[in-house]
């Protein structure tokens, strides 16, 4: 990876930390761009709380606009003003971003901070680094959750298609991603060849093939929402959902919901720096990111959400929710208990193939 002569200033200055802010080498001021809510929460309690307390003068402005970050980074790219300093945004789109150019490309043994132990970031972040310019931070999934009270107890997603031993509605997203994959598994496709099954004609026919056994009996879902309202309604019996919404049904609301961990599909949620800044703004978001991406920050969040940390170091530091004082790591999806089966969401595949069976699947949905 080339770095220009900038960037190995900045990444020195970087590991100075405090000594380059007193000396003026940072801005002052910094807009951190996230999702809101709960989730922006956790991040204000976790990171931007702690990182201004230790770093007097320096202020954090916060923006809600992680939805739209592609299309608005493009647009202050081509203004020749980028507003931003620090994003969060899923890994689909730190790809998207670093592909074109707008994002800044980070060497994580040297710019971020090693764990513990003494183990590179490269190691401790391990395969969640898919992109040159992504920094994790937390491990979501997409599952199952099922009502405890109308039927018996699931074990393997493949239940999900056995509608005379789960009898009921079921909900499921509304596009091929997860589904397509869940499908070939549960129909003896190792997952080590699902996506290569996936490329042929035969293999995406055989996809559908299995989900037509319960299409009658599914609700499509478009937003992470609508799984854990129709659960409590009684309205399905299972459906598939983000883990986090789960969570906050069962431990926040005391709903008669259970979680079926198996064959999860994990997805990534992290930071990108934009590229362009000036060198005292990026030298103050490769600091901050320095922070904000430690052991141990990573695994503050998760005392705040049910979002496991993307370090292998922060697992065995997480600890009780903040406020409800409930263990946490049972409802990680990262938690080993939990993570017996899964499958990470194959960025690079879906993006090669993902108009085309977009189109598939809402032509098979009208059939």
């Amino acid at each position: 990876m080339k770095f220009t002569k900038a960037l190995m200033a900045t990444t020195a200055l970087t590991v100075a930390g405090s000594m380059a802010a007193a000396e003026g080498h940072m801005a002052s001021e910094m807009t951190i761009v996230s999702w809101g809510g709960a989730y922006q929460s956790s991040q204000t309690n976790a990171y931007f709380t702690p990182y201004t307390e230790m770093n007097e003068g320096v202020t954090i402005i916060t923006d809600e606009s992680s939805a739209e970050a592609v299309t608005k980074l493009r647009a202050m790219s081509e203004a020749g003003n980028v507003t931003w300093d620090v994003v969060d945004v899923v890994a689909a789109d730190a790809m998207r971003l670093c592909d074109e150019g707008l994002a800044l490309e980070i060497n994580a043994d040297e710019q971020l901070a090693p764990a513990p132990d003494g183990t590179p970031a490269s190691e401790d972040f391990g395969d969640l680094i898919v992109s040159d310019c992504f920094i994790p931070q937390i491990v979501y999934s997409t599952t199952f959750g099922y009502r405890t009270d109308l039927i018996d107890q699931p074990t393997s997603v493949c239940d999900i298609f056995d509608t005379e031993a789960f009898p009921g509605q079921r909900a499921l997203e509304k596009r091929p991603i997860g589904n397509l994959e869940w499908a070939l598994i549960c129909d003896g496709v190792d997952i080590a060849d699902v996506y290569d099954v996936l490329e042929t004609e035969e293999g995406v026919a055989r996809a559908f093939a299995k989900l037509d056994t319960i299409k009658d009996s599914t609700v499509w879902w478009s937003a992470g929402a609508e799984t854990p309202q129709l659960l409590a309604d009684g309205e399905v019996v299972m459906g598939s959902t983000y883990n986090g919404r789960l969570f906050a049904a069962i431990a926040e609301q005391g709903q008669p919901i259970g979680m079926l961990w198996d064959w999860q599909m994990f997805d990534l949620d992290g930071w990108i720096i934009p590229a362009g800044l000036s060198p005292e703004r990026e030298a103050r978001a490769l600091d901050f990111i320095y922070f904000a991406t430690d052991t141990q920050r990573l695994a503050d969040q998760a005392k705040y959400i049910s979002y496991g940390p993307a370090r292998q170091s922060s697992a065995p530091l997480v600890g009780d929710h903040a406020e409800l004082g409930i263990a946490m790591a049972p409802h990680m999806p990262t938690d080993p208990a939990n993570a017996v089966n899964t499958f990470l969401f194959n960025y690079k595949w879906w993006a090669s193939y993902r108009d085309d069976l977009d189109a598939q699947f809402q032509a098979w949905l009208l059939q």
